[in-house]
């Protein structure tokens, strides 16, 4: 009998399939003593298990490229970490084994994380995917993961490490479902990088038994257990119907009476860029520049290493329009030489721009490498800071590129609240914003990104973060300057219908999503899309502000 669940849906589509689960985790090793002789081969065989797990990271992300390879180097230093590995050669000096002494050191930094605050404890679940994969080759047991299997299946597990989702095969995965994760973790932004139907924060999902017959909608987050021949057919009819319709919408981002919407890319590097060309992105709306930094968490990328990489990013899209943001470290994203180790809340401490303002020259050396890289290209290059508070930040930020002989126009990022209230005051020092909605929503209601528990509040959807993008594209109006998002609420269609309401004069979002809003925004007016921002705002929770936007959009 058919039985219909409810999660939340991230990567757009529909996958008709029986479910794999992912391999179990490492069992926890014994703990068994050695003899004091065996000490030092033990702690040799510890550090060759973990110098092999992060190659295999490090290889992994090179193959996926974009915001996987970002997200994969990252856990790889994860593995690395020189506190972790001196406490594994601790405990072997007393006695435990190599894989005891990796899973009871990892036991004990997991326990740090999780008491840190939320955003930390966000970055448990690819601490776990480490120490499995480096216990796992100590035991010579196969490494935790997804299934082989010759047949397409719905992958099901508790939550999805980045090492497994970025090389996924979407030829055998159809879509996948887990029980943790929200609409901004990074299993949901690689989803829709894959563009593979995603459906995360299922609560009982890992109860499915294995070769049960699912429906995964990524759109609506429903999941159809045991599927009726009738739903399985209206499903895949509305799949057809969607994609017959991405098929026919091409050209700029408009809505149905000509109003203007530019539709730009969110990538991590140069890998990222053949993607976005092809799904006819206008531009990129946020370049991510982290990728270049996570190579050597100890030393900042050369002035010429940097000229290159942004030389091949801007030379892809000549005449376009390119916005990058600076550096963007702290908190989930560390880096030795930049990030104090000992702050205890990192996501409110030094972070993206006030990270940048303690370090001028690591700052000074990115906007001179982007000043050179856009020497002689037609292209208009955009520059922003992250994390911007207040006018202060803004004119810190306006005069380093301007000091830096930098020829771009300067924005800011509206990911913290004061920004957003304060817009108009920040816009006298620089020429326009860009909301970032994930952090922005995770600093409005204090719930961390990579919380499942907390998915609820992390839903683009709420009323009071409509109400703060809403403030600031008045202010940019006001001013004559403009207003983009760049977060991964652009790339929800019905949304991106909304934002365009409130008065958002670009969209960003991964290239994967860009048909799917192309396609919506191309049949509604400006003005039905106004109405729809009204009815959402009017509205008090996620949900019902969905339903009132889809009420006015679809004539009911």
């Amino acid at each position: 009998m058919e039985t219909t669940l409810r999660g939340v849906g991230v990567s757009h589509g529909v996958a008709i399939g029986e479910v794999r689960h992912m391999g179990t985790a490492v069992l926890e090793p014994p703990a068994k003593q050695i003899p004091a002789e065996e000490a030092e081969r033990e702690q040799q065989r510890a550090r060759q298990a973990v110098e092999a797990v992060a190659a295999d990271l490090t290889a992994r992300g090179n193959l996926a490229g974009g915001e996987a390879q970002a997200v994969l180097e990252a856990q790889a230093l994860m593995a690395q970490d020189p506190e972790l590995m001196a406490d594994v050669d601790r405990r072997v000096a007393v006695g435990s084994s190599a894989e005891r002494a990796v899973y009871d050191a990892f036991a004990a930094y997991r326990e740090l994380l999780a008491n840190a605050g939320e955003y930390l404890a966000g970055r448990v679940a690819d601490l776990d995917d480490v120490r499995n994969r480096i216990v796992a080759r100590l035991l010579g047991v196969p490494m935790p993961g997804v299934p082989d299997s010759d047949e397409p299946y719905v992958l099901v597990a508790r939550d999805l490490a980045p090492a497994d989702t970025a090389l996924l095969d979407p030829t055998l995965v159809l879509g996948f479902v887990t029980e943790e994760g929200g609409p901004t973790s990074h299993s949901a932004i690689l989803a829709r990088a894959l563009g593979v139907p995603a459906v995360v924060a299922l609560p009982g999902a890992g109860e499915i038994a294995e070769g049960t017959l699912i429906a995964v909608d990524g759109s609506s987050g429903e999941i159809f257990v045991d599927p009726t021949e009738e739903r399985r057919a209206a499903l895949e009819a509305a799949a057809a119907e969607r994609k017959a319709t991405l098929a026919a919408a091409t050209g700029p981002g408009a809505t149905a009476d000509g109003h203007r919407v530019p539709l730009l890319a969110n990538i991590g590097g140069p890998a990222d860029v053949p993607a976005a060309v092809e799904a006819g992105a206008e531009g990129v709306g946020l370049f991510r520049t982290e990728f270049l930094f996570l190579d050597d968490s100890k030393n900042a990328p050369s002035e010429e290493k940097q000229v290159e990489a942004y030389r091949q990013v801007l030379e892809a899209f000549p005449e376009g329009r390119v916005v990058v943001r600076v550096l963007d470290a702290g908190a989930d994203k560390p880096l030795d030489f930049l990030t104090p180790g000992d702050e205890p809340n990192p996501a409110l401490g030094v972070r993206g721009l006030r990270t940048l303002l303690d370090h001028p020259e690591v700052l000074r050396t990115q906007l001179t490498a982007l000043a050179k890289a856009a020497e002689g290209q037609p292209v208009h290059l955009e520059v922003m800071a992250p994390m911007v508070a207040d006018r202060a930040d803004a004119k810190a930020f306006a005069d380093a590129c301007r000091e830096a002989g930098l020829r771009a126009k300067y924005g800011a990022m509206v990911e913290i609240p004061s920004a957003a209230l304060r817009a108009r005051s920040v816009l006298q020092e620089v020429e326009f914003l860009s909301l970032g909605t994930n952090d922005l929503a995770q600093y409005t209601f204090a719930a961390d990104r990579q919380v499942g528990a907390v998915s609820r509040l992390q839903d683009p959807w709420q009323p009071a973060l409509l109400d703060l993008v809403a403030l600031s594209a008045e202010a940019a109006r006001a001013e004559g300057k403009s207003c983009g998002v760049c977060g991964e609420a652009a790339s929800d269609p019905l949304l991106a219908c909304v934002l365009t309401g409130l008065g958002v004069t670009s969209l960003s979002m991964g290239a994967a999503s860009i048909p799917y809003v192309r396609a919506q925004l191309a049949k509604f007016t400006l003005a039905q899309c106004e109405r729809a921002a009204a009815a959402a705002r009017a509205s008090d929770s996620a949900d019902e502000a969905r339903r009132a936007a889809q009420a006015v959009l679809s004539g009911e």
